[in-house]
């Protein structure tokens, strides 16, 4: 695969992964982690999620940026990691462009409030693993395993690769 192909893969596994774990440094210096919903994922690693600038989170991350995060996705049998830094950014018209009644469900004020703002998650790396083929491939594998004694290799497990975005 080719770098390109390895960024689109880390793509191609997130996109439909509606909530993500947003891990990232709080004032005291301890990690916390807070689920969140990704709202666009470009091929070049960033991702954008919609938070409450009073929130801790964001007031985290202002308070370091750019912050040091890193965010966790897992679909099935796909798991990603993104390890980046992540910012504030308040962008109205993005704001007014990515809103959607899920976001409605749990922010107050619409895109116009100003306490609602842009987390932006830069990815310089991430790490997947993929599960190839279908679950009868998996189970397939287990069988010959334990059928022919011989252990499994984790490349007949999982499809697993750190991209450097």
């Amino acid at each position: 695969m080719s770098h390109d192909d390895d960024t689109r893969k880390v793509a191609e596994l997130i996109k439909d992964i509606r909530v993500a774990m947003l891990t990232h440094t709080d004032a005291t210096g301890r990690l916390v982690s807070h689920p969140m919903a990704t709202q666009e994922v470009e091929f070049d690693g960033d991702v954008l999620f919609i938070a409450e600038r009073d929130s801790h989170k964001c007031q985290d991350i202002a308070a370091q940026s750019p912050a040091k995060v890193n965010v966790a996705y897992s679909s099935g049998g796909s798991w990603v990691s993104l390890s980046g830094t992540a910012e504030i950014v308040d962008d109205n018209a993005k704001l007014e462009e990515l809103w959607n009644t899920f976001t409605d469900a749990w922010m107050e004020g619409g895109p116009e409030n100003p306490n609602n703002v842009l987390i932006r998650v830069n990815a310089d790396s991430a790490e997947f693993w993929d599960t190839p083929g279908s679950k009868a491939t998996q189970v397939l594998n287990f069988v010959k395993a334990k059928v022919t004694g011989e252990r499994l290799d984790d490349g007949d497990l999982v499809d697993n690769k750190v991209v450097d975005l």
